[in-house]
């Protein structure tokens, strides 16, 4: 049986209040819906929690930076978790879960990243700001980030999704500025190094056609102690709405995995 429901301070929370947390952190341009479902799916084995990230859904109305983005982290912990939980972050939010489970690595079970295993220093770094730039100039005009809202919309309705949760991302809203928002906070940060300092088990879960976050996974997993690299077939960039249930299922067994292996606190 799912219970669901939401906080005042728009986090999604569902699943047994005693069962293993799980925390999703969602990309940029995205809300916390964008994990629907995975929350709905997980959510009869866990405890789902689910936080819009300053700049999102509940947050629009706040300017997305790094360091408040984790302390909302820190805050969901404190509130909403046992003391730790398996973090999963797709994109941005796979930045922001790097970063916060190299600072609290004891709240951090397991760690999953999508879509966030580029690093984006040297050229990268260039890559990022010039991509940053440009989003940020064209989305200043409303008529093209309403264009670019149509789109991504559009997007999320050829998925396949079941009805309701389909209405859940799109009725949410999408956020096109926040991809050039975000990425000035992102670029020159050693998320490689940050992703290295995390010694509990993690998982680079990617989809096949997301080319550009792909090119460093191999890099990525290799600096670290304990991590794996598990690629969606036929998924691009957002792989959890791509192939929902093959995301979800990894998602699953990386989890108890990591429950089982979680040493004795």
């Amino acid at each position: 049986m799912i219970r669901r429901g939401t906080g005042p301070d728009g986090v999604d929370v569902a699943g047994p209040p005693d069962a293993q947390p799980i925390v999703f952190v969602h990309g940029a341009g995205f809300s916390r819906k964008m994990w629907a479902p995975q929350r709905d799916a997980l959510s009869d084995e866990f405890r789902v929690i689910v936080p819009d990230l300053p700049g999102h859904g509940t947050r629009a109305d706040e300017r997305f930076e790094f360091e408040p983005a984790v302390e909302l982290l820190e805050e969901v912990f404190e509130s909403y978790t046992d003391g730790s939980a398996v973090l999963v972050g797709l994109s941005l939010g796979g930045y922001v879960s790097t970063a916060y489970a190299q600072r609290y690595p004891d709240e951090v079970d397991g760690l999953v990243i999508s879509g966030s295993s580029a690093n984006p220093v040297g050229r990268m770094e260039l890559a990022t700001r010039v991509t940053s730039g440009a989003t940020r100039l064209v989305t200043r005009s409303d008529r093209v980030e309403r264009g670019a809202e149509r789109l991504a919309k559009r997007w999320v309705r050829t998925r396949g999704l079941e009805a309701g949760l389909e209405r859940e991302i799109v009725d949410a809203g999408i956020y096109p500025r926040q991809f050039g928002i975000a990425g000035p906070h992102l670029a020159g940060r050693d998320f490689r190094a940050a992703f290295a300092a995390y010694p509990g088990p993690s998982l680079i879960l990617n989809g096949e056609k997301d080319l550009v976050m792909r090119r460093g996974e191999k890099r990525h997993a290799a600096a670290a102690p304990n991590a794996e690299i598990k690629v969606i077939g036929g998924a691009g960039h957002t792989c959890n709405l791509h192939r929902p249930e093959v995301y979800t299922d990894t998602v699953r067994r990386f989890a108890r995995r990591a429950i089982a292996e979680r040493p004795r606190r």
